[in-house]
């Protein structure tokens, strides 16, 4: 599995390159999503990951499927086990969404200081200011081209990620950034 690079790697500062759309479905592409959604599940607290955060310079992000879940954020209890049948349907409904060659179209005048983290910031947190809503189009896995608006956490995703892929990082703009170990 790939590695998630820390923020002292220089791939974190370049500006990614677009996917070629005719390309999206090839081998090196699927595997680099593959290969993203690997490093994504990896880590509990993730929500998002940009293709940069493994390596490769390119203008792809990829957003956890769980975020959709209606416990998500709720504390699990641990010592119920889980009903296989209905984890593989919530599983399907809560797939990961793949963003190739993402592009913000439209952000809300609206904003607020929301906490935010990075799984290649381990382990600060601090508070950015982000439009509470957000419109992005972009390609999926598939290679067709849609527009996507939200608003909440997932609008919040499509700034961060986009940040990463225009090599920002969120601490650059961040403010009360805190060091927080994992329990």
């Amino acid at each position: 599995m790939k590695k998630i690079l820390q923020q002292k790697e220089k791939v974190l500062r370049k500006i990614a390159d677009e996917v070629r759309v005719p390309d999206i479905k090839n081998k090196k592409i699927q595997n680099i999503l593959k290969e993203m959604s690997e490093a994504l599940r990896s880590q509990n607290d993730g929500v998002a990951i940009a293709a940069p955060q493994i390596g490769y310079p390119l203008r792809i992000f990829i957003v956890s499927g769980k975020i959709f879940a209606k416990d998500f954020g709720k504390k699990r209890d641990e010592t119920s086990a889980p009903d296989t049948e209905s984890s593989t349907a919530t599983e399907e409904l809560n797939k990961d969404l793949v963003f190739i060659n993402p592009k913000i179209s439209k952000l809300s005048r609206e904003k607020d200081w929301v906490p935010e983290g990075c799984l290649s910031v381990r382990w600060l947190y601090g508070k950015t200011f982000r439009s509470k809503k957000a419109t992005v189009t972009a390609y999926n896995e598939e290679g067709k081209k849609f527009t996507r608006g939200a608003s909440g956490l997932l609008a919040q995703i499509f700034q961060h990620e986009t940040d990463h892929l225009n090599g920002i990082l969120f601490i650059d703009h961040a403010k009360d950034v805190k060091e927080e170990l994992p329990k």
